[in-house]
């Protein structure tokens, strides 16, 4: 099979198309056709290896995996001895152990089956990023009528969260550059601020919940624009040092949180089949729609992580296969 893969550490100009054996699949995986694969902040992540906090669960000097990739969606080829509840033919997505490549090994308990209203480029950029907005979307406990701030609004987490949020009746208010504002306000947002023009609470807005998906504000910054007895909820950052990258905003937030009436959070996503099972219904039911800007064949993968990289995806970008 064909697969996009490293074994170092670095930026795009080291990945390669490689010709690989046929992975093998264990008692509880299933093997995948794939049909598309998604494109995030965490494959850039887990490719350059940064920050180097990232290589503690994906390998120290060179990736453990070393095809590249994790979002995915496709067609089930084979399954394992143990496997119940997924048969050959099925239409799936999920997370795998490297997606970039013609075909892709799943655990089971990582696996739903592929929402009937999304394309298979659809489906692929929803487990890791919808998953992630759901799940911030229920620790910020969002509910009708409250204002709620998303920083990094028309990016993947983002663009989910922000349909989420409007969905349970939220006045919702979107943090992007002014040249994504329109995705932003279709999405759900009933306002956009163009951080490029005006940083968050120059106009004394308050919020009753803050969810930071991107850049590196600092916590008193955030907590000014934060009602008094708001949820902040930290959910990514980029930048900061070499060892942690932003991950010293959520440390800080769980150490200040019992001094302060605010209720300051951090977000560790989780990948699991009730997760993806949600965010199917919610895209079956017609709540949640995958913004799907661009997509790449294979053997541009890596053009495709430049873009993302670059900032200048507007919602999700996914690669074909």
């Amino acid at each position: 099979m064909q697969a996009v893969t490293q074994d170092h550490y670095g930026d795009t100009d080291q990945l390669r198309l490689e010709e690989l054996r046929r992975p093998t699949v264990g008692p509880r995986d299933v093997l995948i056709r794939v049909k598309a694969a998604g494109v995030d902040r965490g494959t850039w992540h887990l490719m350059t290896g940064r920050p180097f906090a990232v290589r503690l669960g994906f390998g120290l000097r060179r990736p453990k995996v070393r095809v590249l990739g994790r979002d995915v969606a496709g067609v089930v080829e084979a399954v394992g001895s143990e496997v119940t509840g997924t048969s050959v033919g099925d239409e799936v997505m999920g997370t795998a152990r490297g997606s970039f490549a013609d075909l892709a090994v799943v655990p089971e308990s990582r696996l739903v089956a592929k929402p009937v209203r999304a394309s298979f480029e659809e489906a692929a950029t929803l487990p890791v990023s919808a998953g992630t907005a759901l799940q911030a979307a229920r620790l910020a406990g969002i509910t009708e009528g409250q204002r709620v701030l998303v920083i990094g609004a028309s990016g993947g987490v983002g663009s989910f969260l922000v349909q989420l949020a409007a969905a349970r009746g939220a006045e919702v208010t979107g943090v992007a550059s002014g040249s994504k504002a329109d995705l932003v306000r279709e999405l759900g947002a009933a306002h956009v601020i163009d951080y490029t023009r005006e940083e968050i609470g120059a106009d004394g807005s308050t919020y009753d919940v803050i969810v930071d998906l991107a850049g590196l504000r600092s916590l008193r910054l955030l907590r000014r624009s934060l009602a008094p007895r708001g949820t902040l909820v930290i959910a990514g950052g980029e930048g900061g040092d070499r060892v942690l990258g932003g991950a010293h905003r959520q440390l800080a937030a769980l150490a200040l949180s019992p001094f302060t009436r605010q209720r300051l959070t951090a977000l560790m996503s989780r990948e699991t089949a009730e997760v993806f099972g949600e965010v199917a219904r919610l895209v079956d039911e017609g709540t949640l729609r995958a913004e799907v800007e661009r997509t790449y064949p294979l053997a541009d993968a890596a053009k495709a992580i430049d873009h993302l990289a670059a900032g200048h995806a507007r919602g999700k970008v996914a690669v074909t296969v």
